[in-house]
């Protein structure tokens, strides 16, 4: 029924049924992230050109409504690095109001857009977009902790990237070594206990024992207490802003950006937790909840949310399985901000910079940024311009060209591929029939399945194969992928193709490719992905059918 895609899960898990057992794990899960998101929540708001306390608001807050209205089981909401570039510049170019209104503005428009269900078109943003602007937000949180992480004495830090760099060369000599010691302190504790105990909370472990350090021997080193004055420990009444037209078409484009972010990355969010649970989220009432929790921080004095894919991954781990956790962890929150407000006061700035450093270079992604290095020619222009334009320029400029850019590299690609295909069948072309794959299934060998894709895989598409597991109860013992009818991959079908045969490989699965086209096998071998794929080419079905009938009588393992 179409209601059911506004449903949130909560409703939807308590329908199922609910009992003491599933909620003695999803406290355990509400703990384990309120731990890791405390000290976080702190540094993002810090890093965001407000004060910690609005971090651990917007947690609360946005936090406990993303949970309960929200279109996933497991999504943890609250405030992220990927605001925290706007935020900073929204706040220094309006004021903390002008921040308000942007955000409620991003919160209408975000249930707008859930309410006209286009929660699907995150699938239309190309993975060269999304990983240079997320690259790129990471380099300027890591430049934004570069002072307190250095101890440096200035009395602002400018905005712009080159101007900002140039200051801290500026005051060079007033490196405050006790700060570069804590720093470097809570780094290697937070690194090291990511290494070898995992699954113990680095950042909490690495913000209590630094300041232990600190307060101890009264390193003379900027805190909490020292630079914000500590942390109320009550909650702000909401309060309205004062708004007029002349504000709103100002902000406009703030909030926009704003909804943007939450959008795209709350989705992201949501997909990945799929990935790991194997549970599928709503994404319009997903929408639709991220823009109500907006709202509702920012009338409490909080900063724009979003789902946050790390502490969503920590609930999963932490064996979260309904929204029951991420409520629990916003109240968890709330009782830690209210009972040991005082002892914030003690946690100097230089640790929570290297929280947020740890976040920056995890938010960077560089392994996948390398990786898409390899990609085609134009799709690493995307990458480089898009990384480029969000750290010298703006993230919403960076956002529009890379996504327009996107566009017209895609429409030039398909103008090459119709012009190459008059010239006659390649080696790899597969039988060019239209019959549909149900005809198939009767000359299968028991354990194989198959499944033809169509037209191009670039970035607007790449779900058709990410829903290709959903298609079978158990996994077969091989999988054939008929690629005889795609003309064209892009690095965003790339990944897509890569994560599917993974799956299918982890599962113990066979999967063979057949009729692979010129341009996808060109753009597959730059990219590394033929050897290490983890699937087998065949010439056309034919051959793909011969090859599954060798492997399931011999039975050979994936």
């Amino acid at each position: 029924m179409a209601w059911r895609q506004f449903l949130p899960k909560l409703v939807t898990a308590l329908q199922e049924g609910y009992g003491w057992a599933n909620l003695r794990l999803d406290a355990v899960a509400g703990l384990t992230v309120a731990i890791v998101a405390l000290p976080l929540a702190m540094a993002l708001g810090i890093a965001s050109g407000t004060t910690p306390d609005k971090g651990l608001l917007t947690a609360v807050i946005a936090g406990f409504l993303i949970s309960c209205l929200g279109g996933s089981r497991v999504q943890i909401g609250g405030p992220t690095g990927a605001f925290v570039v706007v935020v900073f510049n929204v706040i220094a170019k309006y004021g903390y109001d002008g921040l308000v209104i942007a955000t409620l503005m991003a919160g209408a428009i975000l249930v707008v857009a859930g309410a006209l269900r286009l929660g699907t078109w995150v699938k239309y943003i190309p993975e060269p977009v999304v990983t240079g602007f997320t690259a790129g937000i990471a380099v300027i949180i890591f430049s934004s902790q570069v002072k307190d992480l250095l101890g440096l004495s200035m009395a602002e830090v400018p905005a712009a990237f080159a101007e900002k760099w140039g200051a801290f060369w500026a005051v060079r000599q007033t490196v405050n070594p006790a700060a570069v010691a804590l720093a470097v302190l809570a780094l290697a504790i937070i690194l090291l206990l990511r290494r070898f105990m995992p699954r113990l909370p680095g950042f909490l472990i690495a913000v209590v024992g630094t300041s232990c350090l600190a307060l101890i021997f009264a390193m003379p080193v900027e805190t909490i207490g020292t630079q914000f004055g500590g942390i109320p420990r009550t909650l702000p009444s909401p309060a309205w802003p004062d708004i007029n037209l002349s504000k709103l078409q100002l902000l406009l484009p703030s909030a926009l950006t704003i909804a943007f972010l939450a959008g795209v990355e709350s989705l992201l969010s949501a997909m990945v937790a799929d990935g790991m649970t194997g549970r599928h989220h709503r994404s319009n009432a997903e929408l639709i909840a991220q823009g109500i929790a907006n709202m509702a921080s920012a009338l409490f004095g909080g900063l724009p949310a979003t789902g946050a894919i790390a502490r969503t991954a920590t609930n999963i781990r932490a064996g979260g399985s309904s929204p029951i956790a991420g409520i629990l962890h916003a109240v968890f929150l709330l009782l830690f901000m209210l009972l040991l407000a005082p002892l914030a006061s003690y946690i100097p700035l230089a640790c929570l910079a290297s929280v947020l450093v740890v976040v920056a270079w995890n938010m960077s992604d560089t392994p996948r940024f390398i990786h898409l290095m390899s990609a085609p020619l134009g799709d690493r222009v995307v990458l480089v311009l898009t990384f480029l334009l969000t750290v010298l320029v703006d993230l919403t400029v960076a956002i529009e060209v890379g996504v327009v850019l996107a566009s017209l590299l895609f429409m030039h690609r398909m103008a090459e591929v119709a012009g190459a295909q008059g010239g006659g069948k390649n080696a790899f072309d597969d039988d060019q029939d239209n019959s549909d794959d149900i005809s198939q299934l009767g000359d299968l060998p028991p354990g194989v399945e198959v499944f033809r894709m169509r037209g191009p895989l670039f970035f607007g598409v790449t779900h058709r194969l990410n829903e290709v597991l959903d298609r079978t109860d158990k996994p077969p013992i091989v999988f054939i992928l008929r690629m005889g009818l795609v003309p064209m991959m892009d690095s965003s079908g790339v990944s897509a193709f890569l994560a599917l045969t993974t799956k299918y490989q982890r599962a113990g699965t066979v999967v063979i490719v057949s009729g692979l086209q010129r341009q996808p096998q060109q753009v597959l071998m730059q990219m590394h992905a033929i050897n290490d794929g983890g699937f087998r080419l065949a010439r056309d079905f034919s051959h793909a059918l011969d090859l599954a009938r060798t492997l399931v009588q011999h039975q050979e393992p994936a």
